[in-house]
Parts: C-alpha cells; structure tokens; sequence
C-alpha cells in the first residue's frame, strides 16, 4: 500500500501518526484512493492501546524439509 503502512496482518494495515490532525491527513488521502469494489475501515486508537495488543501464534511446529545431500562432482 505505501505510503508508510505497514501490514500487520493478512488485509490489516497500520501507520503509526503524532497526532489526531496527521492521522486525518492520512485518512482524507486514503478515502481518495478507495477500491471501486470492497470496502476500507479506519480505526484510530492511542499508542497505549496498541501497546496493549496481544499476538498469540499457533503452537502447531512447522514441518521442516530434510537436510539435503551435498553431491560430489569429480
């Protein structure tokens, strides 16, 4: 997306703005640039509420490949 979003989860994008008047600037310049289809939320919240996030990642262990064979050429 640019613009300095960042995506924080698949389809869920954040940028960090100083104030309430940056965030709007930031809001009016992506309404311009809607999808025809779809549709956007923005939701504003505190440094501290985003502190407050939590993140749990599954406990399921990726499957790893097995170690390759180095092949000797002579």
């Amino acid at each position: 997306m640019g613009d300095g979003f960042t995506m924080f989860q698949l389809s869920v994008y954040v940028r960090h703005c100083a104030s309430m008047d940056n965030a709007r600037v930031h809001i009016k310049r992506v309404e311009s640039m809607l999808p025809e289809s779809g549709h956007v939320v923005i939701m504003c919240i505190t440094d501290k509420q985003f502190a407050d996030i939590k993140v749990f990642y599954c406990k399921k262990q990726k499957t790893t490949n097995a170690p390759y064979q180095q092949l000797e050429l002579f």
